[in-house]
């Protein structure tokens, strides 16, 4: 799927809220500026955020909660983890029990960590458009909404 511009990343974001749902994961892949953190500003925009969200990257996690969004969602930014274990003190397993989890730089923690998030990964275009590409788990299959 190509995102044309800005306008499109976070219309998919939009459209990911729709299905979205506490206990999810969705892993947001892909270099610095691709638009990881747009699609995640569309779908907390979606979810009733009425600011824009901020990038967790130095706070590592940004928490939203009703009734700031419909449901609670944790961004996660684990750019800045370099050993899968200091993941472990963040407690998003646990989390998740009750959040959605958007969790950019997700290959951090390897590549068994959540086998059941819908992966996302965009590649940046010369022309500066995104190309998205979704590994979508069982999980999702009915609910992935660009099927």
């Amino acid at each position: 799927m190509i995102l044309a511009d800005l306008a499109a990343t976070h219309a998919l974001g939009a459209r990911l809220a729709a299905v979205a749902q506490p206990g999810d994961v969705i892993a947001l892949s892909g270099p610095l500026g691709a638009g990881k953190t747009s699609i995640a500003r569309g779908l907390l925009a979606a979810l009733g955020l009425e600011s824009e969200a901020p990038s967790p990257s130095f706070a590592i996690i940004q928490p939203y909660d009703v009734p700031e969004t419909r449901f609670p969602v944790l961004h996660v930014d684990l750019y800045r983890i370099e050993d899968p274990s200091e993941a472990a003190e963040l407690g998003l397993d646990e989390a998740r029990a009750d959040s959605l989890l958007l969790i950019e730089w997700p290959e951090r923690l390897g590549a068994n960590a959540w086998p059941d998030a819908l992966h996302l990964t965009l590649d940046v275009a010369g022309d500066g458009t995104r190309s998205l590409t979704a590994q979508v788990p069982a999980a999702w299959r009915a609910r992935w909404p660009l099927t």
